[in-house]
Order: structure tokens, then sequence, then C-alpha cells
């Protein structure tokens, strides 16, 4: 399939956030991508307006589509789970988890990532920016794995950085093949020693500090 060819299927989990699907999804859906895309958005059991405002973006914008999750068991991941279904709900080859909270800078944000996925690339992480977005290539998804499994474990206690969040690890969201995105999800929220922890951390910072050429910054509109 050629770069111009790609479609991509953009996959959210949201819980109790009407407000930001207010203000952030429209830039989800304003991208001006002519091969297509969809919005998959997973409601994690809201128990504010998130149901009825995605109802109302839904008759303005045809490509938004949104399941509702059940509350699962204690022992299930709940936002692994929605992932997980997201990943079944969707109908193109190329997927992008993403977060609510970090909306598109610019309407051409998916042609910059398509412009650069070459053939060899299996899975990329992606760093927002003030002008734009960064893209770090992975060949296959183990490349990936140290940052996935350190990012996904207890997300509210990482310490948010401004600055040269590549570096550390801190992706805003991943662009992965469908078939990739399983084996994406078995990486996250596993249980990880202090001592596993420290060694990803250091392997983390010291291969993207002495390895920027690996990440591609793209200025976008």
């Amino acid at each position: 399939m050629s770069k111009n060819e790609r479609r991509f299927s953009i996959i959210m989990t949201v819980y109790d956030q009407a407000g930001e699907l207010e203000e952030n999804l429209p830039a989800f859906l304003q991208q001006e991508y002519e091969p297509g895309y969809e919005v998959i958005v997973v409601d994690e059991s809201s128990t504010d307006r998130s149901g009825d405002v995605l109802k109302l973006l839904r008759n303005n914008y045809p490509h938004l589509y949104s399941t509702f999750l059940p509350k699962p068991n204690r022992l299930v991941s709940r936002r692994k789970l929605a992932f997980h279904l997201g990943v079944k709900a969707s109908k193109y080859e190329w997927v992008i988890f993403t977060k609510i909270e970090k909306k598109p800078t610019a309407t051409d944000i998916l042609k910059a990532i398509a412009e650069n996925f070459d053939d060899d690339t299996e899975l990329m992480l992606g760093y927002s920016e003030k002008k734009g977005i960064r893209l770090q290539p992975f060949s296959t998804c183990h490349e990936a794995s140290s940052h996935i499994k350190r990012i996904e474990r207890k997300l509210s206690k990482v310490r948010e950085r401004k600055r040269m969040n590549y570096v550390w690890g801190r992706y805003d969201f991943i662009v992965m093949r469908k078939d990739v995105a399983y084996e994406v999800l078995n990486l996250f929220e596993q249980k990880i020693s202090p001592t596993q922890m420290l060694a990803i951390r250091h392997h983390i910072f010291w291969k993207n500090l002495f390895g920027r050429s690996a990440t591609t910054k793209l200025v976008t509109q």
C-alpha cells in the first residue's frame, strides 16, 4: 500500500470528559486527509454529559463512531479493554492510539504521519509540540516495548515534563498496523519491579538523548 492510500482509525477512550470532548474532539474530526479516516471514541461508563456530546457530534461528523464500555470486573483493566474494543470496531489497516487531552495542533497532522511512514516501519511513537509533531519510528513492536511499558504503567505517577518529552519517552500517541495493536495492548499496565523500571528509564533516556536522528520533527500548518 502506498503512502497516499493509507487510511487511519483514530482510537481514544474517555471517562467523564464532556468538556474536553466539546473542546478537542472537533480538531480530530477536521483533519484534511483525502484517503479518509475514522475516529472511534470508547466511553468508559461516563457519568457526565459525555454520551450526549458524542451523540451531537455524530450528527455533524459521519466519520465519528462511539461505543460504550460497561463497568468491568475489578480485575480487568478498563482502559486496556476499552482500547481493545476500539481496535475490534476499527475498519482500517492502520490505527492510532491517542488521548482526548492532546488535540492536533493543525489540520494536516494525518497527512504528515502518512508521508513519513515507510514500509519498514511497524510502529511510530508521536510527540505533540507547539508547532507540529515529532515522530519516532520502530521497525518492530519489540523495539518500542521499553517506551510503552514505562509510560503505560501508572500514568498518574509519572511527572509531566514540558520540554524534550521524546528524550524521556513521554509519547502522546502511537501509530501502528492494526495487527500490531493487540501486541501493543499486551504491554499496557504490566507489573514492573522498581529495578526493571530504573533500567527502562535509563535505556530510554540515553538511547533518545544520543539518538536524536531517530526522531523526525515535522512543522505543520
